[in-house]
């Protein structure tokens, strides 16, 4: 069975292969989808899937992240890869300056196309906003901190083991260890 992970982030389709065995490959499809918005990453992460699986006709996954802080109303939201892109994390740094409420979460959206339908996994973690601190990681990873430590002080196997990403990779891997291998 082979699964084409839709993104132009290597590193995300090497995080996808940590979550199956010889029975499945994973496949890297360098796709831009296009960017459809929602409050909801699930479902922007179906529509994703929806149009990738029409442009290439395999199974397929796509992912969509929201990075959500509290004090700041939940923004950015679903819009965090635009924001990274034009602010940064100094910008968001700046706007947390009087903030006491630290709180903020990301949560993944992983969609899943298939001859079957469109399936979609989520995972949440939870954390705070911290001066950056770490080198590993990308995005946000330097001002996240989890359980005392940044993210971007965490190696990949122990950011996996409890990042957003991994939740919903680990739903979508035993989903699909148990779907797809029996189609």
């Amino acid at each position: 069975m082979k699964i084409a992970v839709v993104t132009s982030n290597p590193y995300k389709v090497e995080e996808v292969r940590s979550f199956f065995d010889s029975r499945i490959e994973i496949e890297h499809v360098p796709l831009e989808c296009p960017e459809y918005r929602h409050d909801d990453v699930g479902e922007i992460a179906r529509e994703k899937a929806r149009w990738a699986y029409r442009e290439i006709k395999r199974s397929l996954i796509v992912d969509d992240t929201a990075f959500s802080i509290d004090a700041l109303g939940g923004f950015p939201g679903p819009y965090a890869a635009y924001v990274l892109r034009t602010i940064g994390l100094e910008g968001i740094l700046r706007l947390m300056e009087d903030k006491e409420n630290t709180h903020c979460f990301f949560e993944t959206a992983i969609a899943c196309a298939w001859s079957g339908g469109i399936q979609v996994f989520r995972g949440r973690v939870d954390g705070r906003v911290v001066a950056p601190r770490g080198d590993a990681g990308f995005g946000y990873d330097p001002i996240v901190e989890v359980g005392g430590i940044t993210l971007a002080e965490r190696s990949l196997a122990e950011k996996t083991a409890i990042s957003h990403r991994g939740k919903a990779l680990r739903a979508f891997s035993q989903w699909a260890s148990r779907t797809l291998l029996e189609i």
